[in-house]
């Protein structure tokens, strides 16, 4: 079984304060993917929403609304996957380290941590039955000096005990075995457990931040928060990307010198029309609400991400569209555009309009799935979406 807790198991108010010192890290990790993107948006957010796999450590039985941990682990490295598919797609024909950067980041959970709970801790942690109580609200231990270790509590110098030698020695000792023998060593991480309940499992979260102990519930469908509103923007820069940022109620915003080796941000617009009028290298509409964007041809891909109630129509060719994490989409393809490559993650509403086959020009609406229906048969999985009902 491996190591061994050495305090008795909390009761719901002694948990509060086990994963803390873990909220507080992906809090801050969550604060680097918000503002304006910067280039290395899907490193970013590769890594700060794989963070949620180290919360496998706050299940206490089926009654705590998580996942076993396994399962955990690997649903929490779904979330992350969406970026990171992207970086091996950007950088294939570009720069290995990226691709290696992105192996390397889904080994670390699969299988590194995966494998790693499923030989240690399949059913969570092990608490001791006569061990040491947890208190709800243990006091701060003193300060280390400036550069000396932190001094562990006593009676033990770490949360973790091994149950017999051997099986200490018979732990794997490289990839996410080796970080959690750190953790093992009594490091803030392990200092404090919270009651997941059925709202906070990841399959249900809205805020989908990995952060256990949400303080506020939010509505999927509200608007989306804003940073610090900076002064309108529309302009070239560096002759490579086109910025498009802080536009509230224009109905008159025209990209009309593009070339397909430039690229268009549209952040932070508001009740906004936005028409760019010639082929582009790639479109990116984030954290936009109540928006309009008509364009002709893309090379890549346009990408909706972190937005409320947009309406987006292509008159000529994108092989790939992607909507993540938005609430309310209207896309019309053309037919040219009928081939594109359609990916969903963490939305809702998402509708795309086709030509219909008739003379008239009307649009054909087909709404795609949200929930999924998941069976276990012949040794896999299968899924298929949830039938609408007999009207859609």
């Amino acid at each position: 079984m491996g190591m061994l807790v050495v305090v008795q198991k909390p009761d719901n108010a002694g948990l509060a304060e086990f994963l803390k010192p873990l909220n507080e890290v992906i809090t801050k990790a969550n604060a680097l993917t918000e503002g304006r993107r910067s280039d290395f948006f899907n490193h970013l957010k590769s890594a700060v929403d794989s963070l949620s796999a180290l919360a496998w450590i706050a299940y206490t039985g089926k009654e705590c609304g998580m996942s076993m941990p396994i399962a955990h682990v690997e649903e929490s490295w779904q979330m992350a996957e969406f970026y990171n598919n992207k970086i091996l797609v950007e950088y294939k024909t570009k720069d290995p380290n990226h691709l290696e950067w992105a192996k390397a980041l889904k080994e670390l959970y699969l299988p590194g941590l995966r494998d790693y709970v499923k030989s240690f801790y399949p059913l969570g942690p092990v608490w001791s039955s006569t061990g040491k109580a947890v208190s709800a609200a243990p006091s701060k231990p003193k300060a280390p000096a400036p550069g000396a270790p932190a001094p562990p509590p006593p009676p033990s110098a770490s949360l973790f005990s091994s149950e017999t030698s051997q099986a200490s020695s018979s732990r794997p000792k490289g990839g996410m075995a080796a970080v959690f023998q750190e953790i093992n060593s009594g490091k803030p991480v392990t200092t404090g457990l919270r009651k997941v309940t059925d709202d906070m499992k990841t399959k249900n979260r809205v805020d989908r931040t990995g952060i256990v102990g949400t303080q506020e519930k939010e509505s999927r469908t509200s608007s989306p928060s804003f940073s610090k509103a900076g002064p309108p923007k529309l302009e070239l820069q560096m002759g490579r990307k086109w910025a498009v940022e802080n536009q509230i109620g224009k109905k008159d915003l025209v990209i009309s010198d593009c070339d397909s080796k430039q690229s268009v941000y549209i952040f932070g617009c508001k009740d906004s029309v936005v028409q760019i009028q010639g082929k582009v290298n790639n479109i990116t509409i984030d954290k936009c609400t109540k928006m309009g964007i008509l364009f002709t041809d893309v090379v890549a891909a346009c990408e909706i991400v972190n937005c409320n109630r947009v309406e987006v129509q292509c008159q000529g060719s994108a092989p790939t569209v992607s909507v993540d994490n938005t609430a309310g989409c209207q896309f019309y393809l053309s037919k040219d555009a009928l081939g594109a490559s359609i990916t969903t993650a963490k939305s809702s509403e998402v509708n795309i309009l086709v030509p219909a086959s008739g003379p008239d020009g009307d649009w054909a609406e087909h709404a795609l799935p949200e929930q999924f229906i998941h069976v276990f048969k012949d040794g896999r999985f299968e899924t298929t979406p949830v039938s609408h009902s007999a009207g859609g």
